[in-house]
């Protein structure tokens, strides 16, 4: 039923399916919850800010397409790695906090600060919400690494 190179394939390149498919879910979900609350039930931003409030939407529906994207990407993956029973959860969701946690960290520094297309809100102590949103993004990526790289050592030690 499976082809012969998915047989031969060793415990890094199965490690590698599954941190793909995990990080971009993570990445698409965090981009989602982003979009999701931030820009449309809260309203305190949107993807682009530097413009009219037309190009904002346009920008949050670029986004919302992006996050799409990467959530059906991470999936199809996903139900491939199920498909050939090569799933291994705990790095499925190291990888998963690692991508969510990556994205919002990006945002944080590299989106709000460096090229300002947006605050993640805009009031006198913005400081306050970028350090919750920053702090966040850390914790997941601390997390993750903890639960990914354990499985990958192992992985070196068997191959």
């Amino acid at each position: 039923m499976y082809s012969n190179k998915w047989n031969k394939l060793n415990g890094s390149a199965v490690l590698k399916k599954n941190l793909w498919s995990s990080i971009l879910f993570g990445i698409g979900l965090a981009a989602f919850i982003d979009e999701t609350v931030f820009h449309q039930l809260l309203r305190w931003h949107h993807f682009y800010d530097q413009s009219t409030t037309d190009v904002g939407l346009i920008s949050d529906g670029l986004f919302h397409a992006f996050s799409w994207f990467a959530t059906i990407g991470g999936l199809f993956l996903l139900a491939d790695l199920r498909r050939r029973s090569a799933l291994w959860m705990k790095k499925w969701w190291g990888g998963l906090l690692l991508g969510a946690g990556g994205f919002q960290f990006y945002d944080g520094i590299i989106q709000h600060k460096l090229m300002r297309l947006h605050q993640i809100r805009y009031v006198e102590n913005v400081i306050v919400y970028d350090l919750v949103w920053n702090g966040l993004a850390v914790i997941m990526i601390i997390i993750g690494m903890i639960l990914v790289f354990p499985v990958k050592r192992k992985v070196a030690k068997e191959s």
